[in-house]
């Protein structure tokens, strides 16, 4: 994790819990990533409540209950999926903000339509749901995950305020 990370990161942490907010996130193009840098920090687990990858469709469907039908006809990388994917994480774990992410880390996997560095956030709070699109430079499948995690943990900072 990069210095610019780990220190957005603690803001992020110190900020929940100074203001007694629960947060559980959902990601399948980072693998994780979130999750291990918000419990990273001591004391996040008065505000973490859940962290789950759903890497796979089946997943995504066992799971979070997003239907196959659904999936397949936006595509598991699609604004429509980070919206479902966020929401029914909301409904899981109760918790006061939920993020989900979901992308194209490469160096497969793309298309001319979702290129490799398409990534969704999504974040819903109380009950306003935003979906961020960002199409990150194709540097690599590290790059574009921790691209990812920078700008979740942004988003997060800034649902903050």
């Amino acid at each position: 994790m990069d210095k610019l990370i780990r220190l957005l990161n603690k803001k992020v942490v110190n900020k929940l819990i100074k203001k007694k907010i629960t947060i559980s996130v959902v990601e399948s193009c980072t693998g994780g990533l979130l999750s291990s840098a918000i419990t990273s920090i001591s004391g996040s687990s008065q505000i973490f409540s859940c962290g789950l990858v759903t890497y796979s469709n089946q997943t995504k469907s066992d799971i979070l209950k997003i239907s196959k039908r659904f999936i397949k006809k936006h595509g598991a990388v699609s604004s429509q999926c980070c919206m479902a994917m966020v929401g029914n994480l909301c409904k899981i774990s109760k918790s006061n903000i939920c993020v989900s992410i979901t992308g194209i880390a490469g160096p497969k996997g793309g298309s001319k339509e979702k290129p490799v560095g398409l990534v969704y956030i999504g974040i819903k709070k109380g009950n306003k749901i935003n979906v961020n699109e960002y199409l990150f430079k194709n540097k690599g499948r590290h790059y574009i995950q921790n691209a990812s995690l920078k700008k979740a943990l942004k988003l997060i900072f800034n649902s903050l305020k």
